[in-house]
C-alpha cells in the first residue's frame, strides 16, 4: 500500500506541475501576442495602394504596413508614404531614388538609373523594362527627395513634376512613414526587402524595422496560448487517471 501511495503522490504532483506550466505558457503567450499587436499598432500604420505604380514590389490594392518615421530618417531606396499638396491631397507611396544634393539621371546605355554618375541596377523593377521609358536629368534640392514608382511605365511620380519649382522633388517633411511589408493579400504577405542597389552610395540604406520580430512575437504568443490551453486539460486528466489507479491499487 505504501508503494502505491508514493506512486500516486508522484503522478498527482506531475498533474499539478503540468497545470502550472500550462498556465505559465498561456500567460507568457498572452504577453507576447497582445504586446506584439500593441507595439505594431504604435509603430506601424496600414495603407492601401490603389494603383499598380509600385508593381511588382506592391500590387494593386495591396495593404501595406508602414513604420512611422520622421522625414530626416529617410534613405535612398526607401519606399515611403508621403503627402504633398502639389501632388494631390491623398497619401502616396513611392520609392526614394535621390536625396538633397544628388544628381539623378536616366538612362545610361544599359537602361539604368544613375545617381551622381553611378549606375544603379534596380532588381525590383519589372523584368526587362528600363529604369524609365523617357530620359531625364535633374538635381535634387537640399532637404528634398526625388521619388519614383517601381512600375516606371505607369507611375505618376517626380518625372511628371520636373517643371515645378522643386524639380519634381518633395520636402523630407512630407514623408510620414516607410513601407516595410505587405499584409494583404495573404499570398503576398511578407517584407518588401532591403534597397541593396543603393547600399554603396554615401549614406547607405535604412536598417530593417522591427516588423519581423513583432510578427514572430505574435506567432510565438499564439502558439503558447493554444499549446498551453490544450496541455492544461490533458495534464489534469492525466492526474485524475493516476489518482484513480492509485485508489484501485
Amino acid at each position: 500500500m505504501s508503494a502505491a501511495v508514493r506512486t500516486g503522490g508522484t503522478n498527482d504532483g506531475h498533474g499539478r506541475l503540468g497545470s502550472k506550466l500550462s498556465g505559465l505558457a498561456v500567460a507568457v503567450g498572452c504577453v507576447l501576442f497582445l504586446g506584439g499587436f500593441v507595439l505594431g499598432a504604435v509603430l506601424y500604420q496600414p495603407y492601401t495602394v490603389p494603383t499598380d505604380s509600385m508593381a511588382p514590389t506592391v500590387d494593386t490594392g495591396a495593404r501595406v504596413l508602414a513604420q512611422r518615421i520622421d522625414g530626416d530618417e529617410v534613405r535612398r531606396g526607401d519606399v515611403v508614404v508621403f503627402k504633398d499638396a502639389v501632388w494631390g491631397d491623398m497619401p502616396m507611396v513611392k520609392r526614394v531614388v535621390g536625396v538633397g544634393g544628388d544628381k539623378v539621371a536616366c538612362c545610361d546605355k544599359q537602361g539604368r538609373l544613375t545617381v551622381n554618375g553611378k549606375p544603379v541596377t534596380e532588381s525590383y523593377l519589372p523584368e526587362g523594362e528600363p529604369a524609365s521609358p523617357s530620359d531625364f536629368d535633374t538635381s535634387v534640392p537640399k532637404g528634398n527627395l526625388f521619388l519614383l514608382g517601381d512600375h516606371r511605365s505607369t507611375s505618376q511620380d517626380s518625372r511628371v513634376h520636373m517643371a515645378d519649382s522643386d524639380h519634381g522633388s518633395v520636402p523630407r517633411g512630407a514623408v510620414s512613414a516607410r513601407v516595410e511589408g505587405t499584409a494583404w493579400p495573404l499570398d503576398g504577405f511578407g517584407t518588401i526587402g532591403e534597397a541593396t542597389p543603393f547600399a554603396d552610395l554615401p549614406g547607405g540604406i535604412s536598417e530593417p524595422g522591427p516588423l519581423r520580430p513583432i510578427f514572430l512575437a505574435v506567432v510565438a504568443g499564439a502558439v503558447l496560448i493554444l499549446g498551453g490551453a490544450a496541455y492544461g486539460p490533458l495534464a489534469r486528466r492525466s492526474g485524475r487517471k493516476a489518482r484513480a489507479r492509485v485508489r484501485a491499487a
